[in-house]
């Protein structure tokens, strides 16, 4: 049982595969979770949709279980805090009730509906320059080509559902709807509801809903969350259901929280202005906080209020990382016939480990491109399509291995060189020693379950010539993230101590060994999408 002076969150991580919840404590210590699985529901024309009932009864089920295993005393648990996937859409009624399926993330049906929005004559690969310039400036970003934001996902249900449309209250984000069904409220948070994309986000302590913006999109304001608060703020006291549900005290509150990036963001520990973390779990991101708003529109960075209140978050996500060895594993080493059989499947990542140890960096000049569903940063490109390139008879399934290993560190070093470009002039302005060619960006804090694996983080180090610091227990940032927001909100934390609160389990060094090899390569995985990028839009558009 825990010390009676000690307290703690009960934090919900919701992902896509399915919620993980755990006690943690306000400090960030980790010391019980569970997981529930929630299936997916794809459907041709690139639908991707959850039942938001899954959500909810996992959610029940991990927390009732966590809370069952008494690691602490159910009194010490002063707060709830729920992460969501980000960017996905769920519409309710007035009653809080989903009307559909939720459309999540992966969901691009809206696509067409996006590129109308980027109608006009001066375009950039796909975007009105005049509107695309309009969004940025007001909001840090704007609706990508993919029909994978929210505003899409909206656009599809007015266009494909009027009936839903019409009876629509609000488009909440999952994050937003999670939030409902612990506490009854209709609110989101300011950075949560950041990629809708029609915030104006200019005033970072007076945030609001740009009219424009909704103007340009063609959509409701009325049929948005009205309420927008603080991630820290407390929404209000969890319902009497779920208190009743789980033996929790009813006045236990539920502190509004932030969607899994930018709370991932504060749980890796990097907090500070432009410190920066890589997450490496199914796809993989970039990201540091900064105290301004600043974007590139050309590399797909965008910027957004971070988690933590008054300071903006660099946002930007590539496609695939981690899923490349799920795909390696589940499409091609094991028929699906094997995988129901639990036993003939061993612990295949720690075999990759083990595998690519051995094999000298650079795999015999063998290249991965990691591009399995086309890209987002820096290029946003839903055609360009995985590969190995210079595969010869001499290799093996271990160059192959430790190319993917690498491919996507060379994916992760692309866009990571523009994040470094867009802060550099302001890192310099404060670092009156540094130089033009000094390093932005010397060392990054790694999370996500890519994090765990001791040779992967040396091949981040040794790819990107940076100090990698691994975070420790890094699949669980999502969570700690969540407590830590909590935390402040209830008052036992303070921002500036969080990075004291993130142990780092290992530090890797660049090998200087490897450099010549990986920067070799890298220039070639550059060339492979300038010389390749017009074959796949031929095969693939």
């Amino acid at each position: 049982m825990s010390d009676s002076q000690n307290k703690y969150i009960l934090a919900i991580d919701h992902g896509t595969g399915g919620p993980k919840s755990a006690i943690v404590s306000t400090t960030g210590e980790v010391l019980d979770w569970a997981f529930e699985e929630v299936p997916l529901h794809v459907y041709k024309g690139g639908g991707v949709e959850q039942d938001p009932n899954d959500w909810w009864n996992a959610i029940l089920k991990t927390c009732k279980q966590v809370i069952d295993n008494e690691k602490v005393a159910i009194n010490d648990i002063v707060g709830v805090c729920n992460t969501s996937q980000w960017s996905g859409t769920v519409p309710v009624d007035k009653d809080g009730n989903h009307l559909m399926n939720a459309l999540i993330w992966m969901d691009t049906r809206g696509a067409p509906y996006a590129k109308n929005i980027h109608k006009g004559l001066l375009k950039f690969s796909g975007y009105n320059i005049r509107k695309a310039l309009t969004w940025l400036k007001r909001s840090g970003g704007a609706p990508t080509l993919s029909g994978k934001d929210p505003i899409a996902h909206m656009l599809w249900v007015k266009h494909e559902h009027p009936d839903i449309y019409e009876k629509t209250y609000n488009f909440l984000e999952p994050q937003d709807y999670i939030n409902l069904k612990l506490t009854g409220k209709f609110a989101s948070s300011y950075t949560t509801i950041g990629l809708n994309w029609l915030t104006d986000i200019r005033d970072i302590n007076n945030i609001k809903y740009s009219k424009k913006l909704i103007r340009m999109a063609k959509l409701d304001k009325n049929k948005l969350p009205s309420e927008l608060v603080n991630s820290t703020d407390i929404l209000g006291n969890i319902t009497n259901e779920f208190a009743d549900s789980l033996g929790l005290d009813k006045n236990t509150k539920v502190v509004a929280g932030a969607a899994d990036v930018p709370a991932a963001a504060i749980g890796s520990g990097a907090v500070r202005d432009y410190e920066t973390h890589i997450y490496i779990g199914t796809s993989d991101w970039v990201i540091c906080h900064i105290p301004f708003k600043k974007v590139d529109m050309f590399h797909n960075i965008g910027s957004v209020a971070s988690g933590i209140p008054g300071r903006y978050m660099i946002v930007n996500e590539q496609e695939i990382a981690g899923g490349t060895l799920s795909f390696l594993k589940n499409q091609i080493l094991y028929h699906k016939d094997e995988l129901l059989k639990e036993e003939a499947v061993p612990d295949v990542y720690k075999i990759f480990d083990r595998i690519v140890e051995k094999v000298p960096a650079g795999s015999n000049n063998l290249i991965f491109t990691p591009w399995l569903i086309g890209e987002r940063c820096p290029v946003d490109d839903h055609t360009i399509r995985g590969g190995l390139y210079n595969i010869s008879l001499e290799m093996t399934r271990e160059h192959l291995i430790r190319a993917i290993f690498e491919g996507v560190a060379y994916n992760v070093k692309w866009a990571f060189t523009y994040v470094e470009k867009l802060i550099k002039k302001f890192v310099m302005k404060e670092r009156r020693e540094m130089k033009k060619k000094g390093v932005v960006i010397p060392e990054i804090n790694i999370i996500g379950g890519g994090a765990q694996s001791n040779i992967w983080c040396q091949i981040f180090a040794d790819v990107l010539n940076r100090k990698i610091k691994q975070v420790r227990n890094p699949i669980q940032a999502n969570a700690r993230g969540a407590a830590f927001i909590a935390s402040v909100g209830l008052g036992y934390l303070k921002w500036d101590e969080i990075h004291r609160c993130c142990e780092i389990a290992n530090v890797f060094t660049p090998n200087p060994e490897n450099r010549k090899v990986y920067d070799k390569l890298f220039e070639e995985y550059l060339n492979i999408y300038k010389i390749m990028g017009k074959t796949y839009k031929r095969l693939n558009e």
